[in-house]
């Protein structure tokens, strides 16, 4: 009997010996695992960002980044653009006149029932890059080409071919205004005037009007990042200008789908704003 007793000892201290070695040896493979992954990303090369080829046929954007590929952009929803919405990465207070302040704090107070894009009317820029509904972006000998999914499946040219603006007595006001571009290194630089008044700079009701002078800047530091940022002018509103920077992900191998806005939205009658 005590025979047995002492081989069940002795069985049951040798399987705890084992379960400690192998405990100790599994911790020394996650540290060596841990080791080799920190080593392997210490020494990985960076993620280049493609680029178009040197090619004369290409214009403007011979030897560029290639902001497109097979894939899309997929816009994030940026509802408040002085906040950490979206892809949005700064907040800030905006530098308001008080008619700027009037005109945001009244649709903040009503919940923004009177937001134009609620009527299917087209964003504007650059709520165009805040609307949630992928983009794509087509590179031209003379110029850059957004393609937009939603916000009532519009485009937009972005002019490259050396042109300067029309006097702004002279322009159309429209929803996207004239935009004209130039590559600054690898970063896109696009400078749009010609707004009408009938859009607002995003969901939260920051307003703009006819003065509206907004300029893009678009980079792709790395394949999957689109990086972005607005400076919006516009002395009726604004102190001074003021700057909302943000990063949109890549999508590959997606492609846009067709997307309508539909007319006369029988719910736009229950946006009566707070306290209703």
């Amino acid at each position: 009997m005590n025979i047995r007793i002492l081989q069940f000892v002795v069985a049951g201290a040798l399987t705890a010996a084992v379960w400690l070695r192998w405990q100790s040896a599994r911790s020394r493979l996650r540290k060596a695992a841990a080791a080799l992954g920190e080593a392997g990303r210490r020494v990985r090369p960076p993620d280049r960002p493609p680029r178009l080829p040197v090619d004369p046929n290409l214009g403007v954007n011979s030897g560029k980044p290639d902001l497109g590929g097979k894939g899309m952009w997929q816009v994030p929803y940026v509802t408040n653009m002085q906040k950490k919405t979206g892809g949005v990465t700064v907040e800030q207070e905006p530098p308001f006149t008080p008619m700027g302040k009037a005109f945001y704090d009244h649709n903040q107070e009503t919940l923004s029932k009177d937001d134009p894009e609620g009527h299917c009317l087209p964003p504007g820029v650059p709520r165009m890059m805040y609307t949630p509904y992928p983009a794509e972006i087509l590179q031209l000998p003379n110029r850059i080409v957004f393609i937009y999914e939603g916000g009532a499946h519009v485009w937009r040219n972005i002019w490259m071919d050396g042109r300067q603006h029309q006097p702004l007595e002279k322009l159309n006001p429209t929803y996207l205004g004239e935009s004209i571009g130039h590559w600054e290194g690898d970063t896109l630089v696009v400078d749009a005037i010609g707004f009408n008044d009938r859009s607002w700079l995003d969901f939260g009701g920051h307003g703009h009007g006819e003065k509206l002078h907004v300029i893009e800047k678009y980079s792709r530091p790395d394949s999957n990042t689109l990086h972005y940022e607005a400076t919006i002018e516009d002395p009726d509103f604004y102190t001074k200008p003021w700057t909302v920077p943000m990063n949109i992900r890549w999508a590959p191998g997606q492609e846009l789908y067709e997307y309508i806005c539909q007319e006369n939205n029988v719910d736009l009658g229950h946006l009566v704003g707070a306290g209703k």
